[in-house]
């Protein structure tokens, strides 16, 4: 799929040439260590010189495979991830002159107060930082593989579980919205069953909650819809948006309805960066690659590589008990052989091992036991299939 024409300053191979890190990112580890806060984490211990398509090259030289598009940032290409604050609370409580918001078990919201609130696993995201902001209400996930019940009815009964709390503990009239990942990202690629989003959505409308979306990390071709919540043709309120909007640079969105978008006095919101022309200009050309190259098919083609990889790995190894994901965010969750304990030391194995052998995978999960795969949508399919051949070693290299 990507062309290493004119244009291509990076070999699409991977080829490791230090032991990882190498001795320049080692002693850049060393110089961040004591010029950086250690607030600030960093998920694979190299620096990167330059990238492009779906190989990042690090200062040793080291051509690392990237299966992790900078958590689905760069979904069109690679580059640095920031951190960027959206808006989509205060429109929904302006809007409706309600004060509850309702998020959901292993959601992942931001960084902000408010955000912090919402989201739900306490290290690292929380700790230390409240108080936050109240009239936070968390509910029950609609999480199949950690049902406790019957999976098939996983959908039906955390809905009537969600909307009775909601009635009973909190008061429908007093919510201003629903906000949900259509699949969970940070919370390990949870994947609704069928039914349970529409029903949300339909509850929503029902008793006049704004229904938003949070599509920062599912948005922009990555789960083989331009959209995730068009896999179940959901329209709602609002839309989230951030990361591979525009490819790594700083922008993020809230889309909906006008007549809730205009609810806000004249320069209610507002901040100093509004407004980026260059991070437009990004973002324009993203969806202009999305479209040319059609990479709403391609994730889905990548998502059929990737799923029938781990599928395989499933069938081989009992530490893994799920696959689960869309398109071109797929994941497994491993576990203790025979039970559904999760097994995080088994993923830092695996992420350990990938590195060695110069591949790029991520983690995710409130347990910690979530292998995750979002790699860039132009990567060729053979560099993806080498990379989920190391995969393969790493799970089996697993004692």
């Amino acid at each position: 799929m990507y062309s290493e024409g004119k244009s291509a300053l990076v070999e699409q191979k991977r080829k490791v040439v230090t032991a990882i890190p190498g001795p320049k990112s080692a002693e850049l580890i060393k110089r961040r260590a004591d010029v950086v806060s250690a607030s600030l984490g960093m998920a694979f211990p190299v620096f990167i010189e330059r990238s492009q398509g779906g190989i990042i090259v690090d200062v040793d030289g080291n051509h690392i495979i990237d299966l992790g598009a900078g958590i689905a940032v760069v979904s069109v290409g690679n580059a640095n991830p920031k951190v960027v604050e959206n808006v989509k609370n205060a429109i929904a409580r302006s809007y409706t002159k309600r004060p509850a918001i309702v998020v959901f078990e292993h959601g992942y919201h931001g960084r902000t107060n408010l955000t912090l609130a919402m989201t739900a696993k306490n290290m690292p995201y929380k700790d230390s930082f409240g108080p936050f902001a109240p009239e936070i209400y968390r509910m029950p996930m609609a999480y199949p593989y950690r049902w406790n019940g019957d999976q098939s009815n996983c959908a039906a009964e955390a809905l009537e579980i969600v909307t009775h709390k909601i009635e009973k503990e909190i008061g429908a009239k007093n919510v201003a919205a629903i906000v949900i990942e259509p699949i969970q990202g940070e919370g390990g690629f949870v994947v609704p069953p069928k039914g349970f989003l529409p029903g949300l959505a339909k509850f929503a409308k029902e008793n006049q909650i704004l229904f938003i979306a949070d599509e920062v990390q599912t948005g922009f071709a990555r789960t083989g819809k331009m959209f995730a919540s068009e896999d179940e043709n959901l329209e709602p309120d609002l839309i989230c948006t951030a990361k591979g909007i525009a490819a790594g640079l700083p922008l993020s969105g809230v889309t909906g309805r006008a007549e809730i978008m205009d609810s806000i006095h004249v320069s209610g919101l507002g901040g100093t960066y509004g407004g980026n022309p260059l991070a437009c200009a990004a973002a324009l050309g993203a969806i202009e690659t999305i479209e040319k190259e059609n990479l709403v098919a391609r994730a889905n083609k990548l998502g059929t590589i990737i799923e029938s990889a781990l599928t395989e790995m499933k069938r081989k190894y009992s530490i893994v008990g799920d696959v689960r994901g869309r398109g071109a965010m797929q994941a497994i969750e491993l576990v203790k052989p025979g039970t559904t304990e999760p097994n995080p030391d088994a993923v830092t194995t695996a992420v350990k091992y990938a590195q060695q052998k110069g591949v790029l995978i991520l983690t995710a999960g409130t347990y910690g036991n979530v292998i995750r795969l979002l790699p860039p949508l132009i990567i060729g399919e053979d560099l993806l299939k080498e990379g989920l051949a190391i995969l393969d070693e790493a799970l089996a290299s697993i004692k």
